[in-house]
């Protein structure tokens, strides 16, 4: 499914490949995050962080009346707290959806799927 919007000028349909792109890059660069996990590892196989070609494993995108909910599954760094980490993300995902899409994300879930300890 897409996120379709009218304009002036016509329709735009946003896919949700675009949004779990943007999702995924603006958790990325939050302070704390060691990268996206895949929401089914044991399905997926993949036990390790996902790649920026991949952020779409990490990220569900459901459609909502106004707008769309985020489930966010993400590897934090050891060291860091967790609480204040997932809020940033919070408030980071939402602001880049309204921002650069236009996109209202009424809740944003953040999942936890393991901790890393980071070489700095």
């Amino acid at each position: 499914m897409a996120v379709k919007m009218q304009s002036k000028f016509g329709n735009i349909d946003i896919s949700n490949e675009v949004i779990a792109t943007v999702v995924g890059g603006a958790a990325t660069e939050i302070f704390g995050i060691v990268g996206m996990a895949s929401k089914n590892q044991i399905k997926d196989n993949l036990n390790e962080i996902l790649k920026r070609d991949n952020y779409s494993k990490g990220v569900v995108v459901r459609q909502e009346d106004e707008g769309v909910a985020i489930d966010l599954y993400i590897i934090v760094s050891y060291g860091t707290k967790i609480s204040e980490v997932c809020h940033n993300v919070q408030d980071k995902v939402k602001y880049n959806l309204k921002s650069m899409l236009g996109v209202t994300a009424h809740s944003v879930n953040v999942y936890v799927q393991g901790v890393r300890v980071t070489a700095d």
